[in-house]
């Protein structure tokens, strides 16, 4: 033992300097977490911006993963030109892919009403910051060069692989529901350039790297301010793609609700999509619910799938024999806005909190597979098949499942899209109905906002009446009524498949028909 005060021995040359080197290092390695966070959330936002604005969420996935991936490959592979100054280089794709990455999601949202072509830019983005996110990786590995190869590249790819299951996992439950899209890029452009500073603040050889780190600053600061005006840059967005006055929009976990209104004209539209217009919504939800209604004896029990914004509920609570109503919608954001908003009430007739209405914020799909009740009319008001999520419940398996739901006597009426636009997709609802144990009855009516409209009215145990009561409303009347069924020849029914999970054969022809429409 030695004396009291005596000094403690020397510590070794090479353990100061590994220990020295430690905090570089592990700077560098907690970098390729927090990189590979921010690239898959970019990959994950061109790819959920794309299916927002141009719909088909598959093809829209499977375009933009893959460009992505190519960008990546493509830069990767231009990393073997860099032939010194890795440091400086790296600092400098961080900083870009946070202006890139962060502003990505802002400009595109403002960009897509105010471009011909806006795919090219589109792609154009996803192309450039994969470009840049596939040579971040290959210029970490080359600045740990000093370290034991095994152990870099073992560490750089486990912090790498670890930061892409943090980004899956956090974008769809926590940073889409809670920041929606324009903030969640800015929040992780703005860790993109937080690297930057940090990495040039934790080596020393970056202490010259004066132009560097004042470009950090600035890059932070303008990712900032972004990020505080993150909400006013999604309304110029919306208002510009719109053309139409703003008065409210919120992301939901599941879509983006936006109501605008002109005058008297209030409009819903959910992820882009019109809804319905104030002006007019009464013709479609009166065509929708009446004719149904009316050809059931006693329709005590109604279910209504979709529909959160209770119009159709207010069409079936006219009707004196009702007594309740399931309301089945995912989104409880949706029911609860046309709930407890007054103007919103009175346009539905406060049908969401009549005591007759049970409302359910379940997935369709899933909740008939587990419902056991039995229902005199089922009014079915979900969305247009834009995409395969929406599909499901347009295929036979769901159609099957609402057939065990239908009482005996009883009889659905599905909204269907337009036999004018849309002939195929229309016939083809018609036909997989019919493959799942319905007869069907097919009419439309005419909605300014949307043009010729169509339905099917179903029914699981004897062919759909040719008439029923008809009570009348404001568009509705009896000799209206029978009007709807009648098909010119350019409407009229044509051979068409059954939609079935594993085809999605409608999605297909929804996107090919209204794109042709649509130009």
């Amino acid at each position: 033992m030695g004396e009291p005060g005596a000094l403690s021995p020397p510590v070794p040359a090479e353990a100061s300097a590994a220990t020295r080197a430690s905090v570089p290092a592990g700077a560098l390695l907690v970098s390729a977490f927090v990189v590979a966070t921010c690239g898959l959330i970019y990959e994950l936002l061109a790819s959920t911006i794309a299916s927002y604005l141009l719909g088909d969420s598959v093809t829209q996935f499977s375009t933009v993963i893959g460009t992505y991936l190519f960008a990546m490959g493509i830069g990767s592979w231009c990393s073997r030109y860099v032939r010194s100054d890795e440091l400086r280089l790296f600092v400098r794709v961080e900083l870009l892919v946070a202006v890139l990455g962060g502003f990505s999601a802002a400009a595109l949202f403002l960009l897509f009403p105010l471009v011909e072509h806006f795919r090219i830019v589109l792609y154009g983005l996803v192309l450039a910051i994969g470009f840049l996110v596939g040579l971040e990786i290959p210029l970490l590995i080359r600045i740990l060069k000093e370290f034991d190869f095994r152990e870099v590249v073992s560490s750089v790819l486990t912090f790498d692989y670890v930061g892409a299951l943090a980004a899956s996992i956090l974008f769809p439950l926590v940073l889409m529901p809670q920041l929606g899209m324009i903030r969640t890029a800015f929040v992780f452009g703005f860790a993109n350039a937080a690297v930057a500073l940090a990495v040039l603040l934790a080596l020393p050889r970056a202490s010259g790297f004066r132009s560097e780190k004042i470009a950090s600053l600035i890059v932070l600061a303008a990712l900032a301010a972004g990020f505080v005006g993150a909400e006013r840059l999604q309304r110029m967005g919306e208002v510009a793609s719109y053309g139409e006055p703003v008065i409210y929009a919120k992301s939901s976990r599941f879509q983006r609700i936006v109501l605008t209104r002109r005058g008297e004209d209030l409009r819903l539209y959910l992820n882009g999509n019109l809804q319905f217009s104030s002006r007019d919504e009464y013709r479609y939800h009166e065509a929708l619910v009446h004719p149904a209604m009316g050809r059931v004896a006693d329709p005590a029990h109604v279910l209504i799938l979709g529909g959160g914004d209770g119009l159709a509920a207010r069409e079936v609570f006219r009707h004196p024999r009702v007594q309740s109503v399931t309301l089945v919608d995912l989104d409880p954001a949706m029911t609860s806005l046309f709930r407890d908003t007054p103007a919103l009430a009175r346009l539905n007739g406060g049908s969401l909190a009549d005591p007759r209405m049970t409302v359910v914020n379940a997935d369709g799909f899933t909740w008939t597979r587990n419902a056991d009740g039995r229902y005199d009319a089922i009014i079915v008001d979900f969305p247009d098949p834009t995409d395969y999520s929406i599909g499901k419940l347009y295929t036979q398996s769901f159609y099957a499942q609402l057939r065990r739901l239908l009482a005996p006597g009883g009889v659905m009426a599905v909204q269907s899209t337009s036999p004018l636009v849309a002939p195929d997709s229309y016939w083809t609802v018609a036909t997989t109905l019919e493959a799942s144990g319905f007869s069907t009855r097919g009419y439309h009516a005419y909605v300014p906002s949307f043009g010729a409209w169509g339905f099917l009215l179903a029914a699981a145990d004897r062919p759909v009446p040719a008439t029923g009561r008809v009570l009348p409303g404001r568009f509705l009347t009896p000799e209206t009524e029978a009007q709807l069924f009648d098909f010119p020849p350019d409407m009229a029914r044509r051979e068409t498949p059954v939609n079935r999970l594993d085809n999605q054969a409608l999605v297909r022809s929804f996107d090919r028909e209204w794109s042709r429409y649509e130009g």
